[in-house]
């Protein structure tokens, strides 16, 4: 069954603010509705959702473009960092990395990498029974788990080279369209601004937006 899988775009950043309630910037927002305005979102679409803010907001919109509600599923949440909460970007990007690189260790009290990745995938592979031959499928979530169940998808290590940002748009809002079935990825990681209108399309070879 294919499926796609979308991070949200950019966050508004509050140190004041515990992360999970982080809510989408306007440039973040903005690009979710130019996303939809494409006519991305097969009619029906069942949009399954993290619980943090920021996941909620980008499925909201597409839920809506769909026509069907937002099932929304904590454990499509991002990898736990709530041991160290907030951290400045230069030293996050230093955890981060440690976290891809150890993936069998809690990297500062963080959710291990091959724990994520178990939740993630078996989330995923659980709401795609709920799913009806011919429907489409649309996952809104998070970097990192994001990267966790593209590696398991596509039989690849975990490394942060598989990073969303290392190969699409550095502000988030990237998705992958997969078929956890088949353990077939359809696309490596693409802006939302270049997923082919037609991706749910059972029937050709995707193509980019240009």
């Amino acid at each position: 069954m294919r499926a796609l899988y979308l991070t949200h775009p950019q966050v508004r950043i509050d140190a004041e603010v515990p992360v999970p309630l982080w809510g989408l910037t306007d440039e973040g927002r903005g690009r979710v509705a130019a996303f939809v305005a494409r006519g991305t979102v097969p009619a029906g679409a069942l949009v399954f959702s993290s619980r943090e803010t920021k996941a909620l907001e980008l499925a909201e919109t597409i839920a809506a473009a769909a026509g069907t509600p937002v099932l929304a599923d904590h454990l499509m949440g991002e990898n736990d960092r709530s041991a160290t909460g907030f951290l400045p970007p230069i030293l996050f990007e230093a955890t981060a990395d440690r976290f891809f690189a150890e993936p069998d260790q809690s990297i500062e009290g963080w959710e291990r990498a091959i724990d994520a990745q178990r939740r993630i995938v078996e989330t995923v592979a659980t709401a795609l029974l709920s799913v009806p031959a011919g429907t489409a499928a649309i996952f809104c979530g998070h970097g990192a788990v994001g990267t966790l169940l593209k590696c398991h998808i596509s039989g690849r290590p975990i490394a942060r080279s598989e990073d969303q940002r290392r190969h699409a748009h550095p502000g988030g809002g990237n998705g992958f369209v997969f078929d956890l079935e088949r353990g077939v990825i359809e696309t490596e990681w693409l802006a939302m601004e270049d997923i082919a209108a037609d991706w749910f399309d059972q029937t050709g070879l995707l193509a980019t937006a240009k």
